[in-house]
């Protein structure tokens, strides 16, 4: 038996017994201290290691969880140490490399937004994982916050009705990206949420996007992007590295309720108003319609209470178990290859200027339990 498959069997009987599993955290920059922090304090998990080329930066995360090992790259960490999985977490364009060693290695992994810095490389992570039977999860954490997986539960028991649009908002004076345009950087949030509030996922037939560089930057930092739902809805999401306010809102409209999500109110993250604009479409005729037929609802409002955890918490526990019941993760790399198609048509339209582009690759055979 091959090294790679004897490794992955080996994965899935530790797996099966319950035990806690191991994992490096892949980069110690800004994202992988978080990781390695949750894996540390995590019930499912021992954290085995961490790989940074900068070996100063990542012995001081390594001290700061105990004293782990230290590895210089994906194959030392490969050659030396014992894990069943992998957490990437550095630049795009360097997670397809990343991702394919661990996964021919056999073991699973969990990769940092977006996916990819392409749909043909997430797709080849896609069908790899696939291949061998093992965990490609997306780190889309917004995705495991109480506010998301309620509007989610909202959404999915009718209680807003049909929707009729979704407006997102994120914006705030960021760090202007030197390799990739604030679509890449700040859109990938708001479409990984659309991907798993809505009922089928993120499935667009094609979007428009408009960008802006007033700062002659070479990339977009100022972006609004709109595409079609279903039953002739409209989503909007406009992101923004110039904003001196820093405003990351959601509203979704429905036929019964509209939803509000301020995530930077901690108060009242999520207020759900019973008001809006209903119309009789029983009525004869567009005219009639027009004059008589419209009225306005005018009712309470509520704020679901919502309970308070960490959300990367959630989802590094969700990584466990999606390993050990040998089932897609509710953020799968299906739904990261879906957004990497909406970013792909993002690109495109802009190249474009503006004009709708096809949106390419959401294939059925990637679709998977939700």
């Amino acid at each position: 038996m091959n090294d790679s498959r004897s490794d992955y069997l080996r994965g899935r009987d530790l797996a099966a017994t319950g035990g806690p599993l191991k994992a490096a955290v892949i980069g110690a920059g800004y994202w992988g201290p978080n990781l390695a922090r949750n894996f540390t304090v995590s019930p499912d998990w021992e954290l085995a290691g961490i790989v940074d080329l900068d070996q100063d930066r990542a012995a001081k995360l390594a001290a700061a969880q105990g004293g782990v090992p230290v590895f210089k790259s994906i194959d030392e960490l490969l050659d030396l140490a014992d894990v069943d999985a992998v957490a990437i977490a550095t630049p795009a364009h360097t997670h397809h490399g990343i991702a394919l060693t661990a996964l021919k290695a056999g073991k699973h992994v969990l990769v940092e937004k977006p996916l990819a810095d392409s749909r043909l490389r997430g797709l080849e992570m896609v069908e790899e994982a696939d291949e061998r039977g093992l965990v490609l999860m997306a780190d889309h954490t917004y995705c495991y916050t109480p506010a998301v997986l309620k509007i989610r539960e909202l959404i999915a028991d009718g209680s807003l009705g049909d929707i009729l649009f979704i407006d997102s908002v994120r914006i705030n004076l960021g760090l202007v990206q030197p390799d990739v345009d604030v679509f890449w950087d700040l859109a990938p949030h708001d479409l990984s949420i659309l991907d798993f509030i809505l009922p089928g996922g993120l499935r667009p037939v094609e979007v428009a996007a408009h960008g802006a560089d007033p700062l002659g930057t070479g990339h977009a930092c100022i972006g609004h992007l709109t595409f079609a739902l279903p039953n002739d809805a409209m989503a909007h999401v406009h992101v923004n590295w110039l904003s001196p306010t820093k405003i990351r809102q959601l509203v979704v409209g429905g036929s019964r309720r509209t939803l509000v999500w301020d995530d930077l109110n901690p108060q009242q993250r999520l207020s759900v108003y019973d008001r809006g604009v209903s119309l009789d479409r029983k009525s004869p005729s567009a005219a009639a319609r027009t004059a008589s037929a419209i009225s306005y609802r005018l009712g309470d409002t509520w704020s679901p209470a919502l309970p308070e955890y960490e959300a990367l918490g959630e989802m590094v526990a969700e990584f466990a178990n999606s390993i050990r019941q040998r089932r897609p993760a509710r953020t799968s790399g299906a739904s990261g290859l879906r957004v990497l198609c909406v970013l792909e048509a993002v690109s495109d339209s802009l190249r474009a200027d503006g004009k709708a582009s096809i949106v390419v690759g959401n294939e059925p055979k990637l679709e998977v339990s939700r």
